[in-house]
């Protein structure tokens, strides 16, 4: 049922025995599925967020999704396509389609940077090109984890957590380029005993911007501090962010300046809040 065990992603062979047990283990008591749907799980999301993935998979499990891991998987191509490395692109967006090329089942990231550049990016890599129409096929199959659950499968919650004030970080590829913030927080609205609480400069660069932080560190590091000191202003228990590389970003800085406000991957604290 599923294709898994061994991760190929940025260089890293990550056969995983967690996500062996995990994705053998989600079928246990499986019915006939409503739908079958392929799982990206992007670098971040599985060499430093990997249980933030899984709980991703179990909010797919729960609606009775039989979810398609391929073992095969590797990156989305967006560190080399901002850093102006095209043609290597290209090469990694013709292995992504002919990966999938083997169903015509949904393609759900954990994460809208990567939706980003999967569902928009590849369109502008390739226009002109005699591979357009693959690569708008592939493009159209491409939805970021929270879009799917709210406008596609029109999810109901049911809060099970204690009462909780969090805030919200937006992704600036998951904002302006796939559009999937409104998805996220009306999941969120959904859970009563949540408060959720907007950042004065929700729409503000965390500093991360992939190679950004790497190349220009110290312009980095000033974005990063002010975006602490917004989430610091609301006086809030968690910050919640559906893009790894931005959690990582904002956590790194907060334990550095010894904030006492806890980072959580989205669907880490969706998970929770449903005790999956």
């Amino acid at each position: 049922m599923f294709e898994r065990v061994g991760l190929s992603t940025c260089g890293y062979n990550l056969t995983n025995f967690e996500y062996y047990i995990v994705f053998e283990t989600l079928n246990l008591e499986f019915k006939e599925p409503s739908l079958k749907v392929n799982f990206f799980a992007t670098c971040l999301g599985a060499a430093i967020y990997s249980n933030a993935s899984l709980n991703a998979i179990k909010l797919l499990r729960k609606e009775n999704l039989e979810v398609v891991f391929k073992k095969d998987q590797t990156c989305c191509g967006q560190p080399s396509y901002n850093s102006g490395y095209y043609e290597e692109t290209k090469k990694v967006v013709l292995y992504n389609i002919k990966l999938y090329s083997n169903n015509d089942y949904p393609i759900i990231l954990p994460s809208g940077s990567c939706t980003g550049m999967m569902r928009h990016d590849y369109l502008e890599l390739f226009e002109g090109h005699a591979e357009f129409n693959m690569v708008k096929d592939f493009c159209s199959r491409v939805y970021e984890l929270s879009e799917f659950l709210d406008k596609k499968l029109q999810v109901k919650y049911e809060d099970k957590g204690e009462p909780l004030k969090i805030t919200w970080h937006s992704n600036c590829h998951a904002l302006r380029v796939a559009k999937v913030i409104d998805s996220a927080k009306n999941l969120i609205r959904q859970l009563k005993n949540v408060e959720l609480i907007e950042l004065e400069k929700e729409e503000e660069c965390c500093g991360f911007g992939g190679t950004f932080s790497v190349k220009e560190p110290e312009i980095s590091a000033v974005m990063v501090k002010e975006k602490i000191k917004d989430i610091e202003s609301r006086q809030v228990d968690v910050i919640v962010s559906a893009d790894a590389g931005c959690l990582m970003n904002i956590s790194t800085a907060m334990q550095k300046m010894g904030s006492l406000t806890k980072p959580m991957h989205f669907y880490d604290f969706l998970a929770s809040r449903l005790g999956l």
